[in-house]
């Protein structure tokens, strides 16, 4: 694989896209809000600057970095001669399948889709386009630029080769890959945190204790560097919300329903750091 291309400027993809370019890989970040593109261009470099300064990186990798990044509004432009496509948009299906259907007009035969979706199969993503073997999901944790953990989930019409392609081309970004043979909502991470997190969101909501509190005993009793309230305002309440919602529409079960007070939280705007207000408060930078 050489040529890269991300789809989604948001707070995955635009880390996405800079691991790849720090990797060496030619990458092309595509979003069709150009002040998402704008900002994901802002946080690269500002990223790359404070880890100049911080004397992790070379001013000549920086360079490399940059150069090797590509951002642009035009999906055609993205996709041209892209080895791999890694989509990272809203976690609904309809809006992501449309994108396949654009990616399998617009990409060559060679092409590999790979889905960052924490709880969406790739064989239902699949069968919007012509190309079945090649699609799956590839996994990234945020923030993406730290966390070494990517899963790699295939389906039984992926073939060796395509899953060996991908397991490679996340270790020489950097990661750490786990591949799952077969395909469920939630995956590996997934499954075991919305366990404890749904405990400690009903927790919460049932007036048991308070946010920090629930944190505190998770951080401390289980040793886990970050409550899953303070993780859950990280990822973002939209993105955990909108995951559950969907595996709960598609498989009718009762445990993927989302907490009463994620689905308020979500419909108020209230999706954690990026809006300024979750579980917890924060501040306007």
């Amino acid at each position: 694989m050489k040529k890269i291309a991300v789809i989604g400027a948001g707070a995955m993809g635009r880390q996405i896209a800079l691991q790849c370019a720090l990797s060496g890989f030619k990458t092309s970040l595509n979003d069709s809000r150009p002040e998402g593109l704008a900002e994901a261009e802002s946080f690269a470099r500002q990223y790359l600057d404070d880890r100049v300064a911080k004397g992790r990186l070379s001013e000549p990798q920086k360079t490399s970095a940059l150069a090797n990044l590509h951002f642009t509004a035009d999906l055609a432009e993205a996709a041209a001669d892209a080895d791999l496509v890694i989509e990272a948009i809203i976690e609904k299906f309809e809006p992501k399948a449309e994108l396949f259907k654009a990616l399998d007009r617009l990409c060559p035969a060679k092409t590999i889709f790979g889905s960052n979706s924490s709880n969406m199969r790739g064989s239902r993503l699949a069968e919007t386009t012509s190309r079945p073997d090649r699609v799956l999901n590839i996994h990234f944790f945020n923030p993406a630029l730290v966390m070494e953990l990517v899963e790699v989930v295939v389906h039984h019409k992926v073939p060796d080769e395509v899953t060996d392609a991908v397991v490679d081309f996340c270790k020489r970004i950097g990661k750490a890959p786990v591949v799952m043979r077969k395909e469920i909502p939630g995956f590996i991470v997934n499954r075991i945190f919305r366990a404890l997190t749904r405990e400690a969101v009903s927790l919460y909501e049932e007036g048991y204790a308070s946010a920090e509190d629930i944190d505190l005993a998770v951080t401390k009793g289980l040793g886990h560097p970050m409550g899953p309230l303070r993780l859950l305002d990280t990822t973002g309440i939209d993105v955990s919300y909108l995951a559950r919602q969907d595996e709960y529409e598609e498989t009718g079960v009762e445990a993927a329903k989302p907490n009463r007070i994620l689905k308020d939280m979500y419909e108020n705007g209230e999706w954690g750091k990026k809006t300024g207000k979750g579980f917890y408060t924060y501040p306007k930078d």
